[in-house]
This record gives C-alpha cells, structure tokens and sequence, in this order.
C-alpha cells in the first residue's frame, strides 16, 4: 500500500439522488429549512476526542487529513463525489476517529457545509466521544418518527452538523435496509456539500453493505499491524471494489517524527500517551 492517494478515474452510479453534481444538487430547490435556523451546540474538545485537525492542527496527522481533503476534493469538484461511507473490516480499527477528523478538514473553517450521520445503530461512538448527550436522531427518522431536518445539530467550534444515531426500536440491521434510508439522503442532500456516513465495521454485520449501496464511495480504514490482511481483502470483497475509493492506513508509527524533525517539535509526546491515530497513510486498493 502506497502512502498516495491514487484517485480512481470513474465512480460507480450510486443508487440516490444523493449522487447528484453538486451544482446541480444545489440549483432549481426550493429548501424546506435553512442550516442557519439549526440548534448550534458547544463541543468541548480536548485531546481524549481525538480530533487532531483541531486539537493540533499543526501535527504530521492533521497533514495527512488536509492530503485526503486535497485528494476528495478533485472528485468533489469534478462532480463525482458527495457523499462518502466511512467504515472498516473489523471493530477498533478507528474509524469514527477518521470520521471525525475528517469532518473538520472537510469544513474548511466553515466554508464548507458538512453533515456526519452516525449510522452505526449497533454501537454508535460519535455522540459519545464528542461529549454530547443522546436525543433522536438516524433511527427515528429512519422509523418515520421524526423529520430528519429536525434532528440535524451544528456543533461548534467543529464547524459542521451531525445526525447522531437515536434510540432504535426495531432491529437496526432491518431498519437500515429499508427505502427509507435513501429517501432520508435524498432529502438532506441539497443542503449539503458533504454528506460522511459513519458505518459499522464490515464484520460481522450487514449494515455497511446496506449503506455502502446509498454513498457515493466508501473509504476503509485498517489499523497498521492490527487488522489482518485477509479481513482488509474480505471487506473489499463484501463492499465490492468498485465502491472502494481508497484505504486510510491507522496508527502508522514514524510519521510524527519525521514531521518532528521538520518543525522542530513532536506534539504526540504530550498527547496522554495515545497514538497518532490519523497520522496513516492513503492508498488506493491494488
């Protein structure tokens, strides 16, 4: 696995209207809401988030998060890309760490509008590890309880919006394979730049697939000398890998102190003894 980002030359058509040109996903509709009139909510971030693109933004991992961003935003451009699955072959491999960083590059400050859904109705972790408390959310749209522009929540100083996962009652493996799903994307999606979907990992469920089919593409997060090859090769193969952009390699040692070297200092030795969990490396799948 190379330490580039090797950008495909065609995406798969994805299954939603959420697919659509981003100029054209903008243009000619009449918005129901406007993000202005969201409920904003104070996020404490401090280092046990891990949200280094904010907490260090100067660090070797928020370089690689700002290379991905630089690498997205050429199929963003181009119109291929909008809406993005974040997932991983196994559990603890990181992602939802990924997704939140990558969340905060993608905002660009706030000149980008961004939506995070934590679809992981199994385990949801994002609401959690930003300190929030719990409210309806994903399930409860996905139920037909609750209007998804209701349940959306801008969180500052992170400058994007959340749909966090709710309280399922029905089995959420069933809920997330139902048409509502892709009526609930459909629906957000003008009034978003970016749309990043937090997934359950590949194994052992079925959800990723399911949600995988409403996303544009799917980047796969694996952890460096912990997640198995053949359960990386397993993933590709449950998700298809035509639906795979590209694989965020986590928990890469070294990085930081080239880095280090370069800016004269090394911020990790002061990070409570955790990894430079976003300081990976990007590749294409071979």
């Amino acid at each position: 696995m190379s330490n580039h980002f090797d950008l495909p030359k065609k995406l798969p058509e994805p299954a939603t209207d959420s697919s659509a040109p981003v100029v054209a996903a903008s243009e000619g509709l009449e918005k129901a809401f406007q993000l202005q009139q969201v409920p904003t909510e104070e996020v404490q971030v401090h280092p046990g988030c891990r949200i280094i693109m904010h907490t260090d933004p100067r660090s070797a991992g928020a370089d690689r998060f700002r290379f991905l961003r630089m690498c997205l935003r050429e199929l963003w451009n181009a119109g291929k890309l909008k809406s993005l699955l974040i997932t991983s072959p196994l559990p603890r491999d990181g992602k939802s760490t990924i997704s939140l960083n990558l969340a905060t590059a993608l905002s660009e400050g706030g000149k980008r509008t961004v939506l995070l859904i934590e679809a992981d109705l199994h385990h949801p972790t994002l609401t959690e590890q930003l300190g929030l408390e719990g409210r309806p959310g994903l399930a409860d749209c996905l139920e037909g309880t609750l209007n998804p522009v209701m349940a959306l929540r801008r969180l500052e100083p992170l400058n994007w919006y959340l749909l966090s996962a709710g309280d399922p009652r029905s089995n959420p493996t069933e809920l997330l394979q139902t048409d509502a799903l892709a009526g609930l994307l459909e629906k957000l999606s003008p009034h978003f730049d970016w749309i990043l979907i937090d997934a359950p990992p590949v194994t052992p469920l079925t959800d990723a697939l399911s949600l995988a089919r409403q996303a544009n593409a799917t980047l796969l997060v694996a952890r460096e000398g912990r997640t198995p090859r053949e359960e990386i090769e397993k993933a590709i193969a449950v998700l298809g890998r035509q639906r795979v952009l590209g694989i965020v390699l986590n928990g890469v040692e070294g990085l930081d102190r080239l880095y280090s070297g370069y800016y004269g200092y090394n911020r990790y030795s002061d990070n409570h003894g955790l990894k430079p969990i976003s300081a990976g490396k990007v590749g294409r799948i071979p």
